[in-house]
């Protein structure tokens, strides 16, 4: 029989975090997260308890883990959508429906009690975490941005009446197979047409000084109306710059603005960095620390973190500059691929821009939807 318990020792704390690198300490494709960014989670003072409510459950069976879950109220998404939903999230267990099933049973309980109408996930606190269920690609790495899944994990969730919301794919940008000549002529006429410049900066510091408020600016504009994104708390936007710090170099980073300064469009890149947080179990060893330092200055894979357009320049073509720098790079030899993370199926002004490169779709994500109660 599985019992499911609420988490709330330090030892349970410990095994919630620490179980999917146990389930996954053989499969070469599983990034954990940092260790010290989960236990955050069980701290009064985390960021995202401002506007969110969690709770955190393990399974056991005879004594032994065998899967975990946690439900999540985003009172900020759901007061912008209008909505009375719960979110699950890091969702793991063994191969076993009823695993699954007690799990999910627990949140849809929670989410009861909570007034709530509709459970949905796998989704995060904000976009900036992780979110969907890998349901294609099991055979390709994860990134550090992503979590990995068995193949499973979609069955038993879809026998609990959960149904597609939305999915996401993932492409591996490799260097364009034939040379487009209009596109760094387009570019160059994009730059002088609209006076727009590169922003300079001396060092990641400085970069984040001089561009950190233009950047989060344009992120709450131009990511205002997508799934499953909040407003920018000044708690989000510290935890943000902290976490750059470490992995961001200038290399892998830029800004474009207009003749006044105002930030029109920026790209935040980051070494991929999955392979020693995965040899680390997640945890930030020297050694790891030293792997991630050395791959800042010598990536061969890079990953598409952060990118922002404003809103008014989305039509100017001014994503087509930072597609541009990419193809250079790409076909120079400074990388050997770019991954994308997530991009929204639906969301064809940013998959339309990877034609100009080679594009391997890889992986896709889904988030599930279940209506609990009636509104």
């Amino acid at each position: 029989m599985i019992e499911v318990r609420e988490v709330r020792s330090k030892k349970e704390q410990r095994q919630f975090v620490e179980f999917p690198v146990r389930l996954y300490k053989d499969n070469p494709c599983f990034v954990p997260p940092l260790y010290m960014d989960e236990m955050k989670m069980f701290r009064s003072d985390f960021v995202y308890n401002d506007t969110c409510e969690s709770i955190f459950y393990n399974a056991y069976e005879d004594g032994k883990m065998v899967g975990r879950i946690a439900g999540i109220i985003q009172r900020a998404a759901n007061e912008k959508n209008h909505e009375k939903r719960v979110r699950f999230s890091r969702l793991d267990g063994i191969d076993d429906p009823e695993v699954f099933k007690a799990l999910l049973t627990a949140v849809e309980n929670w989410a009861r009690e909570k007034g709530m109408d509709t459970v949905v996930g796998p989704l995060s606190f904000s976009d900036l975490e992780r979110e969907g269920l890998l349901i294609e690609g099991f055979d390709q790495p994860s990134t550090f941005e992503e979590q990995y899944n068995a193949p499973y994990y979609q069955k038993h969730i879809e026998a609990l009446g959960y149904e597609k919301e939305v999915d996401w794919t993932e492409c591996r940008l490799y260097a364009p197979k034939e040379e487009d000549p209009t596109l760094k002529k387009s570019c160059d006429f994009i730059m002088k047409r609209y006076k727009l410049h590169f922003g300079e900066a001396k060092n990641a510091n400085d970069f984040l000084r001089k561009y950190a408020d233009g950047f989060f600016e344009i992120l709450d504009h131009s990511y205002e109306d997508v799934y499953g994104t909040v407003p920018f708390t000044p708690g989000m936007k510290k935890l943000m710059i902290d976490n750059f710090r470490l992995i961001i170099d200038m290399e892998h980073v830029f800004v474009i603005q207009d003749e006044n300064d105002r930030i029109v469009c920026f790209a935040i890149c980051f070494p991929g960095i999955g392979e020693p947080v995965r040899k680390s179990k997640g945890h930030l060893t020297p050694l790891c620390i030293a792997r991630i330092l050395r791959l800042k200055k010598h990536a061969r894979v890079v990953d598409l973190g952060l990118i922002g357009v404003e809103k008014d320049w989305l039509n100017r073509g001014v994503p087509l500059i930072f597609v541009n720098m990419m193809a250079e790079a790409l076909k120079a030899g400074k990388y050997d691929v770019l991954e994308t993370n997530l991009n929204l199926e639906d969301n064809f002004a940013v998959r339309n821009m990877w034609k100009h490169l080679n594009a391997v779709e890889n992986k896709r994500r889904r988030a599930f939807v279940k209506k609990i109660q009636e509104s």
